[in-house]
């Protein structure tokens, strides 16, 4: 018996890294598991990674309508909606003011920030119909602290994504609904290909890696409806920004 049998789980951005490594966990834990992501063929993949039972729902989640019958489209094949992990984001390798354009800032702020907000909003009378809904949603070290590394807007999308977590508990707790917001730092997926300065793969493997923050994910899920898990901070022990504040630190 797994410790999520009969849950429904809906999990975004599920055609790689987090998203795939939670789906999985997920389906392996004794959840049904929806699939969604901009791309068919990613989303395909991950549900034969998982098996029989998994539902491949594509959606532009910036897309308001496309959020609500992507969440339709898992309530009609499922039936009710117990857990949210709301993982897709987006980054650039434009992340100097000086050479941000609007047009990228626009689909950092549609995809980071937009795009979970319309799935919380989308999924809030399910998860109160189902006496113990969960969100959780995956943020960023960069929606913690602020720096340079990020970009300037995706740090201030994911700080808005935090406090967008915390309202809901604020407003929802009545209601046995719990938001958890997930804060890993450095992790070793594919948006990392979109770093301006390309990292070789024995840095890339001492970073966290998606497992380790679907297991994260996983333990959160596996909670008891009485307990809520705010905040989670997470980062690879060898973490590159304090070795370096370390380092400048020695050079006095």
């Amino acid at each position: 018996m797994g410790a999520l049998d009969g849950k429904i789980a809906w999990v975004t951005g599920a055609g790689s890294g987090i998203g795939r490594a939670t789906a999985i966990v997920l389906a392996k834990a004794g959840a049904r598991v929806a699939l969604t992501g901009r791309r068919r063929d990613p989303l395909a993949e991950t549900a034969r990674m998982i098996g029989e039972g998994a539902l491949v729902v594509p959606a532009d989640l910036t897309d308001p309508a496309q959020v609500n019958a992507a969440r339709d489209a898992v309530l009609a094949a499922f039936g009710r909606l117990d857990i949210v992990v709301s993982n897709a984001g987006l980054n650039a390798p434009e992340r100097r003011w000086a050479v941000l354009t609007q047009e990228t800032a626009s689909a950092l702020i549609d995809a980071n920030l937009k795009a979970p907000f319309y799935v919380a909003q989308a999924c809030l009378p399910a998860l109160r119909a189902s006496g113990a809904g969960l969100i959780v949603h995956v943020a960023s070290w960069a929606g913690r602290f602020i720096g340079h590394v990020s970009g300037p807007t995706y740090v201030a999308a994911k700080h808005g994504l935090v406090a967008m977590s915390h309202t809901l508990n604020m407003e929802e707790c009545g209601n046995g609904i719990r938001s958890c917001v997930v804060e890993p730092g450095e992790v070793n997926t594919p948006i990392m290909d979109l770093r301006p300065v390309k990292l070789p793969p024995e840095v890339r493997a001492r970073m966290l890696q998606p497992e380790d923050v679907a297991n994260a994910i996983l333990y959160v899920a596996c909670q008891p409806p009485h307990v809520c898990i705010n905040e989670i901070l997470i980062s690879p022990t060898a973490n590159r920004g304090y070795l370096a504040e370390m380092a400048r630190a020695a050079q006095g």
